[in-house]
């Protein structure tokens, strides 16, 4: 193996080796005809404390007026908390969601999907109960759950018994939704 390929291979490996460091929060502009200017942010694997700011840092990097704004979905979860600070900025700032045939919605994800103005799910989307870092217990849960999740539902104009009907369903297992679930829910 020349000497080239070899230095190129071990980069290679090493940015690959790096890539939980990648950023899991995308924001790029751009033109699409006939609609015009175009914004589109894409949320990707875990959701983290810290992307709330990735994001506003992209929406704030990308000003002015856009035909459409799409956020891109393919995410196991994450955050619950981050989730809905993110969610709220989407729809404060007119995003519609697309979850791509090849992508995934799940957890706490599923507090982005219901931001979107309009929604568009071609991929897979499945719920559960977040995990509770102090427990399962009812006093755990309490202690674990300090926001309104069907408040937060309520105000993305998704059915409330969504939140009652993740509750349901262990941290360790998960509920995949077909299509008259989603409606259902008004997911989409």
């Amino acid at each position: 193996m020349s000497r080239t390929l070899l230095r190129t291979t071990l980069l290679c490996l090493g940015i690959l080796c790096a890539s939980p460091s990648l950023a899991r929060v995308e924001v790029e502009s751009g033109v699409q005809q006939p609609l015009g200017r175009v914004l589109v942010a894409k949320v990707s694997e875990d959701i983290a404390p810290g992307d709330y700011e990735a994001l506003l840092k992209g929406l704030r990097a990308h000003p002015g007026k856009f035909a459409r704004k799409i956020l891109l979905l393919d995410s196991i979860g994450g955050s619950t908390v981050e989730a809905m600070r993110m969610g709220r900025l989407l729809r404060e700032t007119g995003f519609d969601v697309l979850i791509p045939s090849n992508a995934v919605c799940q957890g706490s994800c599923v507090y982005l999907l219901a931001a979107g103005r309009k929604r568009n799910v071609r991929g897979h989307v499945a719920i559960h109960r977040p995990h509770y870092p102090a427990g399962e217990s009812a006093q755990a849960r309490l202690a674990g759950m300090p926001h309104d999740t069907a408040g937060y539902l309520r105000e993305m104009g998704v059915a409330p018994d969504l939140a009652s009907d993740m509750q349901a369903i262990a941290p360790q297992r998960m509920k995949l939704l077909g299509p008259q679930e989603l409606a259902r829910y008004r997911l989409y």
